[in-house]
């Protein structure tokens, strides 16, 4: 089996795949170019994204060079994929603002020194924006069936459950399939890699190439990741895991991986790491919680950097350790002045936005599950004054994984 095949199944990332023993051997030959495209309905990508962006390292890393195609185009429309109803429509400057920031986030996860394998980012907005309609559907359209494209989970799992689909969105994957054929007649583009999700669209892009021009593409698709627990991957009880900073610290994501199930922490290796197979292997009759801090400390050192792994793992240390206030902690500011009001520990959790929910709160505290400087408040009504903020903070504390430094201003 081909080398970059082996690596991509020996860790995890293997779902299906067209043509697979003639994959394995255009791999042997020659070095190709394969893409994976990003939605833009956000800001950011998040964790769930993050298979994907382990999929263009590992092509760069076997000499292949990624194309990152960003839907510009498609976001337009919206992805029915997985979805019970029609997304959000953004604006335009809503998406260009997604995309530049979208991109540098995976520049900060591939490498851009060798022009050999340098990723190509492309926006399908691109040829997309001026597609005559009636010589679209004369050329692309008449290669598609009704009745092969209401076979495709994104479009059938909607109906059966019936739930509306727009034509817009029932247009959704032509365009898929549509941007894979232009990706291979202007950049030679013969593999598409995606979540399993997607293998309807994939198989179309490849099946269109085939009639279009008789040229032999590929997809690969990734399995869907859901959490030892079952959660789905990417999304956490207090939120998703964003991949932007501006969103989520580093502290926050470096813990995010740090308190992963101890089912999950050798696959989590395999798949977010750069960590060898072997030695993974190698690690499994290791402490688990110093495996939980291996994932965290590369994981975060990979998105973040080395400084703001160790700083993350440094606050941690001090966080656990009882007698500090953490220095490194992810920090929220509030005013002096506020404290004036007679603010209780309800408030000043609310403030931090660490809970937005009183109710829950009250649970907590019931559980005596908040702590102000290490001590547990156990009566909702405790007023935070400024004589509890040492050198002009405090530490908050919620459960045994979540700290925060609350600094005056």
């Amino acid at each position: 089996m081909n080398k970059f095949l082996k690596e991509f199944k020996d860790r995890g990332y293997f779902y299906q795949c067209t043509s697979e023993a003639d994959l394995s051997n255009l791999l042997d030959k020659e070095k190709i170019k394969a893409y994976i495209g990003f939605d833009c309905t956000a800001e950011s990508l998040h964790v769930g994204s993050l298979l994907q962006i382990m999929c263009l390292r590992l092509l760069q890393k076997n000499g292949h060079r990624p194309i990152v195609l960003l839907g510009g185009g498609t976001t337009r429309i919206g992805d029915p994929s997985g979805k019970d109803k029609t997304r959000k429509i953004l604006d335009e400057n809503e998406i260009e603002k997604n995309i530049k920031n979208i991109q540098n986030i995976l520049k900060k996860f591939l490498d851009s020194d060798d022009p050999k394998t340098s990723p190509i980012y492309v926006n399908n907005y691109t040829w997309l924006k001026d597609l005559n309609y009636i010589s679209f559907l004369r050329d692309i359209g008449k290669h598609f069936t009704i009745n092969r494209m209401l076979t495709f989970d994104s479009v059938k799992l909607r109906l059966e459950r019936e739930q509306s689909l727009s034509y817009m969105e029932f247009n959704y994957m032509i365009l898929q399939a549509y941007d894979f054929l232009e990706l291979n007649k202007k950049e030679n583009c013969v593999l598409q890699i995606g979540g399993s999700d997607q293998w309807g669209n994939i198989v179309n892009g490849v099946e269109l190439i085939k009639r279009y021009s008789n040229n032999q593409t590929y997809g690969l698709t990734t399995p869907l990741i859901t959490l030892a627990t079952g959660a789905k991957m990417g999304k956490t009880e207090n939120g998703a895991i964003w991949l932007d900073e501006k969103y989520l610290s580093a502290y926050d994501y470096w813990q995010f991986w740090r308190n992963v199930d101890d089912r999950d922490v050798i696959k989590f290796l395999k798949m977010f790491t750069d960590i060898d197979i072997s030695e993974i292997n190698a690690l499994e009759e290791k402490n688990i919680n110093e495996l939980k801090i291996l994932l965290a400390n590369k994981a975060t050192a990979m998105l973040h950097g080395e400084d703001a792994a160790q700083n993350s793992a440094q606050a941690a240390k001090e966080a656990f350790s009882g007698n500090s206030l953490g220095s490194n902690l992810p920090s929220v500011k509030i005013e002096t002045k506020q404290l004036e009001n007679n603010v209780n520990i309800i408030d000043l959790i609310i403030l931090s936005k660490a809970e937005n929910s009183k109710s829950e709160i009250r649970r907590l505290i019931k559980g005596k599950a908040i702590k102000i400087n290490d001590a547990v408040v156990s009566d909702e009504k405790f007023i935070i004054n400024q004589q509890l903020f040492s050198e002009n903070y405090i530490k908050l504390s919620i459960g045994k994984k979540r700290h925060i430094k609350i600094e005056l201003s």
